[in-house]
């Protein structure tokens, strides 16, 4: 599909059924030709949430297990083919499984895999008992009921790892953390948090905050004339891409995971800066907290935390309660 291809009308009526709340109801596509537009735009936007998340398991050396690959509520498959664009050799290695409660979503997302990846054993989900080496699982939290959440969750885990990309948003980052403190004693969390200890977004008077993140789009993006148009259409900031996010491995695998320096601190969506000073929310393994950094004291780390792209890790040197100067994770 190239965007001489769009039907406008097609995308119209997805965004409308994505505004209303009615796209939860059950299986949205009308037809293939729905699942292609959807891919080619929609979807495409949350592969690029995926890209920074990839991205960042790259950087900390991370790499799936191999074996049994389920995306779980595949829609048109972006997730399971990103992840398996990044780490190619799982191509002869693993086996992909799409599911979904849209039977038209699973042939569209079994179709595009096959293209993509020939030799690649993929097919439609059929033995739920089977173990998983990785559950893929992509925006599906705002269409799932407390006890669909539940059998997720258990989905969860028995596979050996997870990788989750949703919107973000705080009534998803929430349910994300309930799931995380669900599975916290049997688990070690890859990303986002810096530490494995409960989730200081839990304690008393951090109920305003929300573990999100923004991922960039593509250059060239904001200069194309035909993606401009769809996010004016479409109601989106292109500019602005927050996601949520959880990875992490069941324990009991004996799989080397990268770790992060004690002290590690994330900084949870974007810092805000103003003329004399500087405020984040950071996340390390003491809690959740708003941080203010005087640029009297830290001009330096200002300037790089304002020019830096991707995850922004940082172990903090503070004085007198103030950061004054931070060193950045590889």
């Amino acid at each position: 599909m190239t965007w001489s291809d769009i039907d406008w009308s097609i995308l119209d009526r997805l965004r409308a059924g994505f505004l209303t709340g009615t796209a939860a109801d059950g299986p949205y596509w009308q037809s293939a030709v729905d699942l292609a537009h959807y891919d080619f735009t929609y979807a495409e936007r949350i592969g690029w949430k995926w890209d920074a998340v990839l991205d960042e398991l790259a950087l900390r050396g991370w790499t799936p297990p191999a074996g049994l690959v389920v995306d779980w509520g595949c829609g048109s498959g972006v997730a399971g083919r990103r992840v398996f664009a990044r780490w190619p050799e799982l191509v002869t290695t693993s086996q992909l499984r799409l599911a979904d409660h849209s039977p038209a979503a699973v042939a569209f997302a079994l179709d595009r895999a096959r293209t993509a990846f020939p030799g690649l054993d993929a097919a439609a989900w059929a033995d739920p008992a089977a173990p998983i080496a990785l559950l893929v699982v992509s925006h599906v939290l705002t269409e799932l009921t407390d006890t669909q959440l539940a059998e997720l969750t258990a989905l969860m885990a028995r596979a050996q790892a997870t990788l989750w990309v949703e919107p973000g948003t705080s009534e998803v980052a929430s349910r994300l953390i309930r799931v995380r403190e669900t599975l916290r004693p049997t688990h070690r969390f890859v990303l986002p948090c810096p530490h494995q200890g409960p989730c200081g977004l839990l304690a008393t008077g951090n109920d305003r905050d929300w573990c999100h993140h923004f991922a960039a789009a593509p250059k060239g993006i904001y200069a194309d004339s035909n993606w401009v148009r769809f996010g004016q259409r479409a109601g989106i900031d292109l500019r602005s891409l927050p996601y949520a996010v959880l990875v992490f491995e069941a324990q009991a695998t004996d799989r080397h995971l990268a770790t992060l320096p004690d002290g590690t601190a994330r900084v949870l969506a974007r810092p805000q800066f103003f003329k004399p000073y500087a405020r984040l929310l950071s996340c390390e393994a003491t809690g959740v907290s708003f941080e203010t950094i005087p640029k009297r004291h830290a001009a330096p780390l200002l300037k790089t935390l304002e020019k830096a792209r991707g995850p922004l890790l940082y172990r903090w040197t503070r004085e007198n309660g103030e950061i004054i100067d931070g060193t950045p994770v590889p």
